[in-house]
């Protein structure tokens, strides 16, 4: 698939903004940059009406945009070229295939994510790894939500989860996670469907694992109280720190309980437990 590569000049807390606000629109990669922010969209997709977003988006905050062309067969070299190894303390270490093995962890996940979102380079992903260093995973029934690349599945099981049921509405995540899960020897732990809430086939969750973006979070919480046994954990991520009342508050009325809350840049991932 070809993809228009949309770089949008700007200063990186307004970067940051404009992916909370592009997270659940055409566009379905991103990737910062120095420049500001990259957003790729699929060219079979919308451009005037994308343009039109990005142009509605212009009358709030102070970018400037330039856009490329890159051609299907161009795609896993320009994100081999950006992809480094992320490091989370001595607890686990993420790289692609083409990567050398990592020392030093205790966990080593071996992630190619072609098109779908989830290398642990962004804060909302890093902070899900790290949280789950401290979460109840070993013999856990879980669901990973919007699962991406399977990153957080994969390491879940790594960690001893019994199964992982891991769902995400784009085709490319579902087959993503498939292949990444096979690759690093838990497809016997995690079960991956194409699809949104409606698809999941488990209840009585011991634990969810949403990094998505506020608008699905806060759309999806009455129903993830549903698939979530009393007790249970759910760590939501993708929230910019000037949202966390927002998102609090609203999980509090679906009846969560705030636990903690982490901050990386200016992000946030928070765990509630039901």
């Amino acid at each position: 698939m070809d993809y228009w590569k949309y770089t949008l000049l700007t200063d990186t807390d307004t970067a940051e903004l404009l992916l909370a606000w592009l997270s659940d629109s055409a566009f379905d990669t991103f990737e910062e940059v120095s420049e500001g922010l990259a957003a790729y969209l699929p060219a079979k997709e919308d451009q005037i009406a994308a343009e039109q977003a990005l142009a509605d988006l212009q009358q709030q905050f102070d970018f400037r945009w330039e856009k490329q062309l890159i051609p299907a067969q161009n795609w896993n070299a320009l994100w081999e070229s950006n992809f480094d190894p992320v490091i989370v303390g001595d607890f686990c270490a993420v790289r692609a295939d083409f990567h050398p093995p990592q020392t030093g962890v205790r966990h080593e996940l071996v992630i190619n994510p072609k098109m779908a979102f989830g290398t642990g380079h962004h804060e909302t992903t890093w902070m899900c790894l790290a949280a789950l260093e401290h979460l109840p995973v070993a013999g856990a029934h879980l669901l990973d939500y919007g699962c991406g690349t399977g990153i957080l599945a994969i390491l879940a099981a790594r960690l001893g989860a019994s199964d992982i049921e891991a769902v995400d509405i784009e085709e490319e995540s579902w087959r993503n996670t498939l292949e990444n899960s096979a690759l690093n020897g838990v497809a016997d732990q995690v079960i991956a469907r194409c699809g949104t809430l409606d698809d999941v086939q488990g209840n009585s969750f011991d634990g969810i694992l949403a990094n998505i973006n506020r608008h699905i979070i806060l759309d999806s919480l009455p129903r993830l109280a549903t698939l979530l046994r009393p007790g249970g954990w759910l760590l939501v991520s993708g929230i910019l720190r000037d949202d966390e009342d927002i998102v609090t508050e609203a999980a509090r009325s679906a009846g969560f309980a705030h636990r903690t809350t982490r901050q990386r840049g200016n992000w946030l991932c928070i765990e509630f437990t039901r």
